[in-house]
């Protein structure tokens, strides 16, 4: 066939075949690429997967490392028992071979001086071999030869057995002694016509001023005995090894099932199961294990059983105390109030006192204002009123609630909000507390300085940023402010009226959102407390739009930020955040 127009053949063998080969070879190619790199992945999973085990199961390493501790003993014992086995082969061997040619020598040695004159000596060597060769002794069978020690003479051998069995340097060692000496023997390869090669002893010395006598001794049967041997410790070692790792594997399971009993135990009761107990058997040592156990965990569910009783006694006095303070201190503070409103009326010393009265009885009331939201928080009866709220709103009212004590010390709260919205579901209640408690301690401790506060959101997550450059926080006070009733200095008196409580308060506000309320300082460089809040009820929060270390501060400068215990590492913020960062800005104070 010839195709349209182009007159070449279209064929398997044509052009066609030669452009489709390429294709071809690049799949081949692609395809032994891909088997390789599974092959890897497999291999490396593998080795995870055994690294993985050898590290959690001590059943595993006893059972490995007595399969290894046996097979090492086994094998240097095997090695040892059949060098013993081969030596006593070899030298019994060799003590009837020499014993066999020192015979035969004798022998050969009466032959040629008790022959006939007139017999031609070749053929009487020949003879000497023959009636050598023809007999058998404690040694075996074995071959002989009679080899010529100069130039132009011929040797004679009986059997298919060559000449060249014998090494050179054993016949130099024969040639370089006298009659009479004793023989010199080597071992070599038996090399003959009409049969395969087989390991031998050669044992040889001077007949004559001419020729040499050498007894070839095969070591056949020794080698079949030596691999017998061989053979046979390598299967008694194998079956012992395998003994060895079964017996193992039942005394070392025997110890490791009561212990993994007792880690299971163990992680129950440390996941809340006070009524976990462990099976006692027996009264070996593992029982003495397990009865333990039982003696403490029932001495620690009395215990957490009376910690328990106690907390729940000391939080139910705690709000009985605080509701019942509310009758007195409300007929107190109608006096108080009476009081207050004629100060202007009393004497300077007088008026003094009112003042200080109506002071401490507004602390009064923040305060079991404060110790009944602290007793419904550890009762667990804080509920939220959770709506989509604008968390600038709650930012805007809580800076308004705080302008008055910013207005006194002289400070300028400046907002740095950002232009859209930042809608998130929360109780505003609740956040617009935590956020007035943040500026006022910022104001608090500000000496003086401004006070920024700043909001961001992104996809994920809202925060508000309160930063103030102040005294600042020591190494390992950002968490211990979140402690109740904690202060940074204890002689430092508070002047405006705080419980103490406040940051405990707003830290419980916070997880109850699903948030982080985390703080940042440094002595002379003032703190930044940020509060981040999950844009949707029930997600987990992952990171923050805003950066807990200020900018300024974290280049380089500063210390990096340590997540709170319990509490998961930021995420850098992302463009979302960054755009959040751009600022409407505003002053109050």
């Amino acid at each position: 066939m010839v195709s349209g127009g182009t007159g070449e053949p279209d064929g398997p063998d044509g052009e066609g075949a030669e452009e489709a080969a390429p294709g071809r070879l690049h799949r081949v190619s692609a395809g032994l690429l891909r088997g390789y790199l599974a092959a890897q992945r497999a291999a490396r999973g593998l080795v995870r997967w055994v690294h993985q085990r050898w590290r959690s199961s001590l059943q595993l390493r006893v059972v490995a490392s007595t399969l290894v501790i046996s097979v090492a003993v086994a094998a240097v014992l095997g090695f040892f028992l059949v060098q013993q086995v081969r030596s006593g082969l070899l030298e019994a061997q060799r003590e009837a071979a020499l014993s066999d040619h020192a015979a035969g020598m004798s022998s050969a040695i009466n032959a040629l001086q008790d022959g006939d004159q007139s017999v031609d000596p070749d053929q009487q060597l020949e003879d000497i071999v023959d009636e050598l060769s023809g007999g058998r002794a404690e040694s075996g069978t074995y071959d002989v030869m009679i080899l010529p020690s100069v130039a132009g003479s011929r040797g004679y051998v009986a059997g298919d057995v060559r000449s060249s069995s014998v090494p050179e340097r054993l016949r130099e060692q024969v040639q370089a002694s006298g009659t009479g000496e004793p023989s010199y023997w080597t071992y070599t390869t038996i090399r003959r016509e009409f049969a395969a090669d087989e390991p031998g002893l050669v044992v040889g010395a001077p007949l004559s001023h001419t020729y040499e006598l050498y007894y070839v001794f095969p070591l056949s049967h020794e080698q079949n005995i030596l691999d017998l041997v061989q053979n046979t410790l390598f299967m008694v070692g194998a079956l012992l090894t395998l003994v060895l790792g079964v017996i193992s594997y039942l005394v070392t399971r025997q110890v490791v099932s009561p212990v993994r009993a007792a880690a299971g135990s163990a992680e129950r009761l440390a996941e809340g199961d006070l009524n976990e107990r462990m099976q006692v058997r027996g009264t070996d040592d593992l029982s003495r294990l397990a009865v333990s156990f039982n003696e403490m965990a029932g001495n620690l569910q009395e215990k957490i059983q009376e910690l328990e009783e106690l907390s729940k006694s000391q939080r139910q006095f705690v709000s009985d105390v605080s509701h019942e303070l509310r009758t007195p201190l409300t007929t107190i503070r109608m006096a108080g109030d009476l009081l207050y409103e004629q100060r202007d009326d009393l004497d300077p010393a007088m008026n003094r006192s009112v003042e200080l009265l109506q002071g401490q009885l507004e602390r009064f009331e923040e305060l079991l204002a404060d110790l009944l939201e602290i007793s419904r928080h550890d009762a667990g009866a804080a509920t939220l009123a959770v709506e989509p709220v604008d968390i600038r709103d709650c930012v805007l009212k809580a800076v308004g609630d705080s302008e008055q004590i910013a207005e006194k010390r002289g400070i300028k709260v400046v907002l740095r909000l950002p232009a859209e919205p930042c809608t998130a579901d929360m109780d505003s209640r609740r956040i617009t507390r935590i956020l007035r408690n943040l500026v006022v301690n910022a104001i608090e401790h500000s000496e003086g300085r401004d006070v920024v506060v700043t909001a961001a959101c992104d996809r994920d997550a809202v925060a508000v940023a309160v930063r103030d450059f102040g005294v600042g926080l020591k190494e390992g006070e950002e968490h211990l402010c979140f402690d109740r009733f904690w202060r940074a200095d204890p002689a430092r008196a508070r002047t405006t009226g705080g419980t103490g409580l406040g940051l405990s308060i707003a830290k419980e506000d916070a997880q109850l959102h699903g948030g982080w309320l985390q703080a940042w300082g440094e002595p002379g460089a003032g703190s930044q407390f940020r509060l981040s809040l999950p844009r949707a009820s029930g997600k987990e929060l992952r990171g923050s739009p805003l950066p807990l270390v200020p900018p300024e501060r974290s280049m380089g400068r500063g210390r990096a930020a340590r997540p709170a215990p319990g509490e998961a590492p930021e995420a850098e913020p992302g463009p979302a955040a960054e755009q959040g960062r751009t600022p409407a800005a505003g002053e109050v104070g």
